[in-house]
């Protein structure tokens, strides 16, 4: 060995466990330090080859964008790689571009933790905004503890999803993904970027260099593959200032609700409390209005008929609630539960719901109200129901409380203790759509309940023997060993009303048996998918 290698091997060493010299065309050409601890290989083996051959395939587009991206004589911050062939070993990759040699590149390896897994990822490696916001409140723990300086940026690519359709096919689908690379080149060691949209991104860095310079890059790396087509990057990005990790990750979410909505404005906001501030002060005002919506019960609800999936007839509706001014129920409940209003529209809720079936002459209403995981969780919201069903013995077996997964549940042994009081007044209690949080089996497996509604993004599946549909007949299973009823939600057509009976399906949901109206109506009937011999009977299924 020489001696400028041993001086080279020496430098490297200060910092890493290996070093490579690679060629512009990628092939390695030096190998020096512990290969096969790191890599896999021999350093004799490694020389001659192809750095793409030692990487995952999800991986290589955020290298290559890393190493086309470097200056004569530039450094970057390390980037973590999976590497090929050995599940569960990772590294992280220190390039410089070394002046005047030819374009070869330098750079020092180290042995890394693979990248964590945070939510559902794609096959590019960019994140869903759920992961994003987890890793993001992890690396913002950290930061409190080792004081690593952190800023989001915010990009736009605006032109993306014209120039992916233009190009099509495989030229399409390659673009996509070395956007992801480059993006994730740009993040965190490669793992803190994800997609908002259509061409918005989001990344969490480290700070150094401005954010007009990272544009330029990001634009070179990506003009190589854009087929001619025209991308205009932008991007802007805000220091994650000191303070509780709780109010960054509040201030971390208002500020990706302002740029999912509005973009990059012609005025960009200077820091994250600024984003933050801009986001909360509009959506204050709709939570003053939500406030008074609620205080004042300016809202109405609309009911929906569940089925007995074998009769065909009404077993119960849910109580679905509409606001005034029409905005979403689902937006309303999420800005309900951030500005702690969720128990009391969740009380409101199920007072008109009761009021509703105290008018009932028939005795044969059943009615449903949908509360939030942090309604089931609290004592005072818990101990006003009981007072409520206590002070009517008609409630018994004609309320039904359906848990949403829209606010986790923090404390699920309290939880289910509150759960156990409302069945133990004769309530019927069921888990609102199954399968749409991650923490649906964690609730089934903690939780003893009546009923599991299955999502309905699953339930549409049923009919094409798909993946998700496998999912739904293992849950049906499951829940039937458990003594737990099931419902199915959006059923639409006799199709899937039928793979949801063979599947062993107890009860359905959907526009097949009536859309939501004013008040409690007959489930429609539908002679086609069920049999006339079940109707005549007039038999219904129970829940418990």
């Amino acid at each position: 060995m020489s001696i400028a290698a041993r001086r080279l091997l020496g430098l490297a060493f200060a910092n890493a466990d290996m070093l490579l010299e690679i060629e512009s065309g990628g092939v390695i050409l030096l190998a020096l330090g512990a290969a096969q601890a790191t890599l896999g290989a021999d350093e004799a083996a490694l020389v001659g080859r192809s750095w793409r051959e030692l990487v995952v395939e999800a991986d290589r587009p955020m290298l290559e964008a890393l190493f086309a991206g470097l200056e004569d004589g530039a450094r970057r911050p390390p980037l973590v790689v999976r590497i090929a062939g050995h599940p569960g070993r990772a590294v992280a990759f220190t390039a410089r571009r070394l002046p005047d040699n030819d374009g070869r590149i330098s750079c020092a390896v180290l042995a890394a933790p693979p990248p964590p897994a945070a939510g559902s990822s794609a096959s590019d490696g960019l994140l869903e905004r759920e992961g994003f916001e987890v890793i993001a409140r992890s690396l913002m723990d950290a930061a409190k503890v080792t004081g690593q300086q952190l800023e989001l940026a915010m990009v736009e690519m605006a032109g993306l999803g014209d120039a992916r359709d233009v190009l099509g096919g495989a030229a399409g689908a390659a673009l996509e993904r070395q956007v992801a690379g480059a993006l994730r080149a740009e993040s965190h060691q490669g793992s803190a970027a994800a997609r908002l949209g259509e061409d918005r991104f989001v990344l969490l860095r480290e700070p150094g260099e401005n954010a007009a310079t990272m544009v330029r890059r990001l634009s070179r790396v990506v003009a190589t593959h854009a087929g001619g087509q025209s991308l205009r990057a932008a991007a802007h990005a805000v220091p994650l200032e000191s303070g509780s990790p709780a109010r960054l990750a509040r201030a971390l979410r208002y500020a990706l609700d302002d740029f999912i909505a509005e973009g990059l404005k012609d005025v960009p906001p200077i820091s994250l409390s600024q984003a933050m501030d801009r986001s909360v002060r509009r959506t204050l005002t709709r939570a003053g209005e939500l406030g008074a919506a609620v205080s004042q019960r300016r809202f109405t609800l609309a009911y929906q008929p569940v089925v007995d999936i074998h009769t065909g007839l009404a077993h119960h509706h849910e109580a679905l609630v509409r606001f005034e001014d029409g905005g979403s129920p689902f937006t309303m409940v999420r800005m309900a539960e951030e500005f702690d209003l969720i128990e009391e529209l969740d009380q409101a809720v199920v007072e008109q719901v009761v009021r509703q079936l105290k008018g009932d002459r028939t005795g044969k209403l059943k009615l449903a109200a949908n509360i939030s995981g942090r309604s089931i969780g609290s004592e005072v919201f818990v101990a006003g129901m009981e007072r409520l069903i206590k002070a009517d013995a008609r409630l018994k077996d004609k309320l039904i409380f359906e848990i949403t997964e829209s606010a986790a549940i923090d404390d699920l042994e309290v939880a289910n203790r509150h759960i156990q009081s409302l069945r133990g007044l004769g309530c019927t209690v069921c888990l609102d759509d199954f399968g749409a949080g991650a923490a649906s089996f964690a609730y089934l497996q903690r939780l003893s309940v009546d009923v599991v509604k299955i999502d309905g993004r699953y339930v549409r599946d049923l009919a094409s023997d798909g993946r998700d549909g496998a999912l739904v007949r293992h849950l049906v299973q499951l829940c039937k060993e458990l003594e737990v009823k099931t419902v199915a939600e959006m059923v639409e057509t006799p199709e899937i009303e039928d793979a949801a009976r063979k599947a062993g399906v107890d009860f359905a949901q959907g526009w097949l048996y009536g859309r939501p109206a004013d008040r409690p109506e007959p489930a429609i009937n539908h002679e086609a998918a069920v049999p006339i011999v079940a109707r005549r009977t007039g038999a219904s299924k129970e829940w418990r």
